[in-house]
């Protein structure tokens, strides 16, 4: 023991730095429930208690790979769909992310990283110490609510470890610990803040904010309206309509919820309302319309199927062949010019192998006065 220690102990009346005692006394022996909260200030005793409910169970963020990109990382023998579905569900939506290392990531995209991680893996058991603790605070509660809606449907039980008390809500726990107060809390006696949305039809002024966190790099479609849905003020989601050939049916595109917010289920709500707006006819047609909506996102493809308004109607696997839709282009336009001649109008479309899927929605029209 040096001298300053030695000092300490002196001044202070105190033998050891080691030692540490708490009671708890939890009742958390059944299996019937799937997320727990440690809550309490730091050096509180939360990990050693995390340690002692499950033991060897501590997930730790290592082992990411310097090169690879997350959606290689995470669970590299998995399932592609369960891999980007993980991802999607605890918020990290945005699929130019999924193609950076770890490594890249900013602190709020690592922490979703890693809840995709531990959701893909789906053990039976884990703990995760110091959640939320290491991003903003709008981040932590929209990214506690994702993970808890992810996780509850592994079949897994997770303790969480945090120091913040204004993620509790949005976890919606089946248990609380607070080691400040020694106070035990069972059953699902919190519920998380609603999320109150303004929804408005504007002009293109706001997309290039959210362009960049949409996966495909297209121009934008003609005449199409799009609209914003913004929370205390703030935009937060994005999407864009139009219509097919003869006013008879709305087209959605462009749909885009910004990073902070994904996982909270806005996306699908703001569709919902825009789709149920031009369903009771209140667009710029003043003509009810049904909207199809086509998605290559692994994500909103799952929310679509999940959601009873929608309806898939198609999927095609891979693109149309390039040569043959450029000449059907050249053919189009050279009978609009009335001559014999097929014109070069530039490109194609198709030539790739993205997956396309087709939705209808087919819900209840929504008035702007209701």
């Amino acid at each position: 023991m040096g001298y300053r220690a030695a000092r300490v102990k002196s001044l202070f009346n105190v033998e050891s730095g080691a030692n540490f005692g708490l009671d708890a006394d939890l009742a958390i022996d059944d299996e019937d429930w799937k997320v727990g909260v440690v809550v309490g200030p730091s050096g509180s005793g939360k990990t050693s208690i995390g340690r002692l409910i499950f033991p060897g169970a501590m997930y730790e963020p290592t082992g990411w790979p310097d090169d690879a990109p997350i959606v290689d990382a995470i669970a590299p023998e998995g399932d592609f769909n369960a891999v980007t579905g993980a991802l999607a569900a605890v918020g990290l939506g945005s699929v130019p992310t999924w193609l950076r290392p770890y490594a890249v990531l900013s602190n709020g995209e690592r922490f979703r990283a890693d809840l995709a991680r531990v959701i893909s893996a789906a053990p039976a058991r884990v703990v995760i110490d110091e959640f939320s603790s290491v991003v903003d605070r709008q981040i932590a509660q929209i990214g506690a609510l994702a993970f808890q809606k992810a996780w509850r449907r592994t079949g897994g039980q997770a303790v969480l470890l945090s120091c913040h008390y204004d993620i509790l809500d949005w976890l919606e726990p089946d248990w609380i610990f607070d080691t400040a107060t020694g106070h035990f809390l069972r059953g699902r006696l919190r519920r998380r803040p609603p999320i109150d949305l303004d929804v408005w039809q504007t002009d293109w002024r706001y997309w290039p904010a959210f362009e960049p966190h949409h996966y495909l790099k297209l121009p934008r479609p003609i005449a199409a309206f799009p609209y914003v849905a913004a929370v205390n003020g703030e935009p937060v989601a994005h999407v864009a309509f139009t219509t097919r050939p003869g006013c008879k049916e709305a087209r959605a595109c462009r749909m885009v919820v910004m990073p902070e917010w994904q996982g909270a289920g806005i996306g699908l709500r703001f569709l919902n309302h825009v789709c149920g707006l031009w369903l009771a006819g209140e667009n710029y047609y003043k003509q009810p319309m049904r909207t199809a909506f086509n998605t290559s996102h692994p994500g909103l493809v799952r929310a679509l199927r999940r959601d009873p308004k929608w309806r898939q109607v198609s999927a095609a696997l891979y693109g149309q062949n390039k040569a043959a839709d450029a000449l059907h282009h050249q053919k189009a336009a050279a009978r609009k010019a009335g001559t014999d001649k097929a014109w070069k109008v530039g490109t194609g479309y198709g030539g790739h192998f993205r997956a396309v899927q087709g939705f209808r929605y087919g819900g209840e029209p929504v008035s702007c006065a209701a």
